[in-house]
């Protein structure tokens, strides 16, 4: 089969699955507005068709001048940007897809959108707004952009079921997918007799890099930790604030038990999770994250915040932890439990590969992709 694709980027998170799509034999083209200094191109190279002249004015002016002092203007292009028309209709039109995934509700993706639907290709929204939602806005520009947006609608985010909440009936939960990478007794752990953290993450206040050398620095005189930090940066913003987390390491003399690491290659980060005893995104505003499925399938127990969009793959005392987000004391409790059994550590991270086995593979994600699309053409939903 050809699956279409159209996203921003083409992320990380998307690797395994192109993998799993090619491997079984099927055709993919995945058209991305941009490409990012950090992508895994082994199974799949994305078109960058970029966007629209006019927008490329527009957004230079919103970014470099008008908001040139804020880190989030950049990502005002992700629901904005429009694409060049013309080549975005050739290039869906030359391919003729059999099931088409268009990323976000975005202008680019009801661009996208009206092409296929005029050709009858069944399309499926892809966002990470949880399963599990308050109803949607019912306003004219809301009402609008539903219309103009395919119907079915697939997240790997869960949510929380609660009073308020419910299911889409054009809803469905597709989580991300990982492959195993190594069974607990592949690998060895607790290297020089140190529990090795590891937390990875773009350089951003966010992502709460200090409050985790923050944590560990309050249990350094308790366990023997190394902290190694691996993220991207590329923009300034996120330069200065890397600059920071260095400069916290250098003043509490932490350089012998924190190391911080910068754009590391995609092919090396292997070496890392195999390196690492314990897993740990502090991060806060974490839509969805699939670095804590990647440590699981290396056998890796896992902390992370309570209000990650992924946190529901974190089976708690089982698989590891959640802890409250932006609660350092909180961080430090969970951090505290972990590291005083390495027994039971060993255990969850043996859960955790597990859990990927059954729950987060390939087979499991094209299933239900497949269910879509035959909803799609039997009942008409294009």
């Amino acid at each position: 089969m050809k699956f279409l694709y159209v996203a921003p980027r083409y992320h990380t998170n998307q690797t395994d699955i192109m993998k799993g799509l090619v491997e079984h034999g099927h055709e993919v083209c995945f058209i991305s507005h941009y490409a990012a200094i950090i992508e895994d191109y082994s199974y799949v190279a994305p078109v960058v068709l970029g966007y629209s002249l006019l927008y490329r004015l527009l957004d230079f002016l919103y970014v470099k001048v008008i908001h040139r002092k804020e880190p989030t203007a950049i990502v005002f292009k992700i629901q904005h940007g429009f694409p060049p028309l013309c080549k975005l209709r050739k290039m869906i039109y030359d391919f003729v897809p059999d099931v088409v995934i268009l990323r976000e509700r975005s202008v680019y993706s009801m661009a996208a959108y009206y092409f296929c639907k005029k050709k009858h290709y069944p399309c499926i929204l892809y966002n990470q707004n949880p399963l599990w939602s308050e109803p949607g806005k019912t306003d004219f520009a809301h009402r609008m952009v539903n219309r103009f947006s395919p119907k079915i609608r697939m997240t790997p985010v869960m949510g929380e079921k609660k009073p308020g909440t419910a299911i889409g009936e054009n809803d469905y939960f597709v989580p991300f997918v990982t492959e195993p990478r190594r069974m607990p007794w592949e690998r060895s752990y607790f290297a020089e007799d140190t529990v090795h953290i590891l937390c990875i993450g773009k350089y951003e206040v966010r992502k709460h890099h200090l409050m985790l050398l923050q944590a560990v620095e309050k249990l350094k005189d308790r366990y023997k930790i190394h902290v190694t930090l691996v993220g991207e940066a590329t923009n300034h913003f996120q330069k200065e604030y890397c600059a920071k987390v260095r400069e916290y390491v250098k003043e509490h003399h932490m350089e012998s038990m924190a190391e911080v690491k910068v754009n590391v290659p995609r092919e090396k980060m292997e070496r890392e999770y195999l390196s690492a005893d314990l897993y740990v995104i502090p991060s806060t505003l974490e839509m969805a994250s699939v670095s804590q499925l990647e440590a699981m399938s290396y056998s890796l127990p896992v902390i992370c915040s309570d209000t990650n969009g992924t946190a529901c793959y974190v089976e708690e005392g089982v698989t590891g932890y959640r802890f409250q987000d932006c609660n350092q004391e909180d961080l430090e409790e969970k951090l505290d439990r972990v590291l005083s059994d390495r027994i039971q550590m060993q255990k969850m991270g043996a859960a955790g590969y597990q859990a990927v086995v059954e729950k987060y593979n390939f087979e499991n994600y094209f299933d239900t992709v497949m269910r879509m699309r035959g909803r799609i053409v039997e009942e008409q939903l294009y």
